[in-house]
């Protein structure tokens, strides 16, 4: 139970690779992809962690290694967070920034595409907005995945 197969520092760097590697994998697959999981993006999830979990302790099965994978973890996510809080640059590259999808009563479609996200998404928010497509200033498409609708004023 508590005799690992491996040296300590091992797990600390196998989780530190697994992680930053999903980091990036999930940053580059889309803000969708975060803020809104669908069915089968929770599939994806699950199976990305069982898909991964022998990558962190390298097969060892010792509740030792496991709790040292489990404390990598948590450190990184908060070294993350508190990087984030510190540096907007930083802040961008691991959360991202808002993208522009409409002004002016006019969404622009092609960045929807690019974003992978639908047209019926956008007019959801515009529901849950109370807002006409006439009456659109502006839709962003936040850094977390959620869509946000700004009004004209009067």
């Amino acid at each position: 139970m508590f005799d690992m197969g491996h040296p300590w520092w091992e797990f600390v760097l196998r989780t530190a690779a697994v992680y930053v590697c999903l980091m990036v994998m999930v940053r580059f697959s889309g803000k969708r992809t975060i803020g809104q999981f669908t069915p089968f993006d929770l599939i994806v999830v699950m199976l990305l962690s069982e898909t991964v979990s022998a990558s962190l302790t390298g097969g060892d099965e010792s509740l030792l290694g496991g709790l040292i994978a489990a404390a990598t973890l948590i450190t990184l996510n908060m070294g993350a967070a508190w990087l984030s809080a510190h540096s907007r640059r930083v802040d961008e590259a691991l959360e991202g920034k808002p993208t522009l999808i409409g002004r002016d009563g006019v969404i622009y479609k092609d960045v929807l595409k690019g974003q992978r996200v639908p047209e019926a998404d956008v007019e959801e928010a515009m529901r849950e907005a109370d807002c006409d497509l006439k009456d659109m200033r502006c839709a962003f498409l936040e850094a977390d995945g959620k869509i946000s609708i700004l009004k004209r004023q009067g």
